[in-house]
């Protein structure tokens, strides 16, 4: 990942001082230095780096800090704020309107992933119930339109171009009529990639914008560009005046500060960055949250909206949930749903000290146990899907058919059963726990909801198993997931265990004893789902 090495020497550097018995001011200098090295390597510009350690410096004063103030403290409030300044450019960007035409124009450089990221972007939003199409303005490069045809046939988005049309004003401007009488609310136009030198290009990319008279310009830019960022953009911002960038190829393996330098040379707010191929590989970009997620703090508003935005179903779970019951079906319905969150090392950064947990640790070999589990379900017959799992103790025979059925052993079979109790139990516990804050309510005469939904948390986490290894304990994580309101910080050892093999049964199963938590069951049961 672009700027990992990099969060993990600047987070190095912080703890090493804030661990230092001595904490002095020689040692305070020697971290500031370790954290200006890591950003000068990672191509962030000398200037911006510079301006990074006079800030910390400022904000710190060591010599004038008071004996009994938590100086650990603010040294590390000090780096964070110094590394949100320079990645906030706090300028606002274009926020598109519903019920309008919003025109969006892409320029940059050839090969920052321009097209690519134009269906991203278009798929982004129409998750969100804009109306949305692509236009190809790209009649420079071979395939150019092809590939946005594929792209836009595949994420099932209108699109408009040419393959007789070769000026691509008129690609442009015919494209943002058509689509504007048809009503369409963000309409995104791709353009040639250029290079600042090439003067013809950019004189053309300013008829294109006089043309279609776009309400943003966007510049993509390629993480790994390094330190020729800086100059490239500063060329674009003159010649297209750009309000936005979106830093593509974040998943590389580069330096990646050219791309941020940028965006403090033009004073232009990053929106998005490309994690990836995937259409869906694109995060909303906020300063706090990508300095936390770098330092390896987490990003748990980037994890909720990645979350929501899948819009997993949960109705017939929670259901069986608020009557008390947990069958195996409801279990195999949540293996699935923590599948269709992407990749686990995705999920990582966004979660507090779960980076560090998972490295070295395999997607495949994590996503292979998973898939385990679903087999061992989709091997059962309906009425065994829906029982409480009691069937299987009254006749074992049927672990023994299951387990063949599925290519795994009658072991893990037992261990995913024994997961179903362990949740079905959880589920039972919890309505009684509802039972009784309706009766306290009642009670109180109405009572408190916010008082009565954290005397239920309290209780769901000393169910669940609280955090371990100094982890935050994550009561509620997936309230999200089941649309339920939420309360504190997940506790992720248990999806460690569930990952590395060291669920209850041992045997490389996964964990699920906080299932509930993920997936909507750490809610009060009958509240908003």
């Amino acid at each position: 990942m672009v700027l990992s090495d990099l969060g993990r020497r600047i987070n190095s550097a912080v703890n090493d001082l804030t661990r230092s018995a001595t904490l002095d001011e020689k040692a305070f200098d020697g971290m500031i230095k370790e954290i200006s090295n890591a950003l000068v390597e990672a191509d962030v510009n000398i200037k911006l780096v510079s301006s990074l350690r006079k800030q910390i410096k400022t904000a710190v004063k060591f010599n004038e800090l008071p004996a009994h103030v938590n100086k650990k403290r603010i040294i590390q409030k000090a780096v964070f704020d110094a590394l949100v300044d320079i990645v906030n450019p706090h300028q606002t960007p274009y926020n598109p309107k519903k019920g309008k035409s919003n025109v969006i124009m892409f320029v940059g450089l050839q090969g920052a992933g321009k097209t690519t990221t134009c269906t991203k972007l278009a798929r982004w939003y129409q998750a969100r119930g804009f109306k949305t199409c692509l236009v190809c303005a790209d009649t420079f490069r071979a395939g150019a339109f092809d590939q946005l045809k594929q792209n836009a046939t595949k994420a099932k988005i209108p699109y408009y171009g040419s393959l007789t049309q070769t000026d691509p004003v008129v690609v442009a401007r015919d494209g943002v009529e058509k689509f504007k009488k048809e009503k369409f609310e963000i309409i995104i136009v791709d353009t040639s990639g250029r290079h600042h030198q090439e003067e013809a290009l950019f004189s053309e990319m300013q008829d294109i914008q006089a043309a279609v008279k776009p309400q943003q310009t966007v510049m993509v830019l390629d993480a790994s560009i390094g330190q020729a960022a800086e100059a490239q953009s500063r060329a674009f911002k003159d010649a297209a005046d750009f309000g936005a960038i979106i830093i593509t190829k974040t998943d590389g393996a580069a330096a990646g500060g050219g791309a941020i330098s940028a965006v403090a040379a033009t004073h232009t707010p990053i929106v998005f960055i490309g994690t990836g191929e995937h259409l869906l590989d694109m995060e909303k970009f906020n300063p706090e949250s990508f300095v936390s997620k770098l330092l390896g703090m987490g990003d748990m508003q980037g994890l909720v909206d990645h979350v929501q935005s899948l819009k997993l179903d949960q109705k017939e779970t929670m259901k069986n949930i608020t009557e008390g019951k947990f069958t195996v079906r409801d279990l195999r319905d949540q293996l699935q749903n923590i599948m269709k969150m992407g990749p686990l090392s995705k999920m990582a950064g966004m979660i507090p000290g779960l980076s560090g947990m998972m490295a070295g640790m395999d997607d495949d070999d994590a996503s292979g146990k998973l898939k385990r589990m679903v087999y061992i379900c989709d091997s059962m017959t309906l009425k065994e899907l829906d029982s409480d799992g009691k069937i299987f103790v009254e006749q074992p025979t049927r672990m023994t058919r299951v387990a063949r059925g599925s290519g795994t052993s009658v072991r893990e079979v037992e261990e995913l059963l024994t997961q179903q109790r362990t949740m079905a139990h959880m589920a039972k516990n919890m309505k009684g726990m509802a039972g009784n804050a309706q009766k306290a309510k009642a009670a109180m005469g109405g009572g408190n909801k916010q008082q009565q939904m954290a005397a239920l948390q309290k209780k769901m986490q000393s169910m669940g198993g609280a955090g371990r290894g100094g982890m935050p304990d994550m009561s509620s994580l997936m309230n999200m997931m089941g649309g339920g309101g939420g309360g504190g910080m997940p506790d992720m050892s248990s999806l460690m265990n569930m990952m590395g093999g060291g669920g209850r049964g041992g045997g490389g199963m996964p964990d699920m004893s906080q299932m509930m938590n993920m997936f909507g069951g750490g809610g009060a049961p009958g509240g908003r789902r």
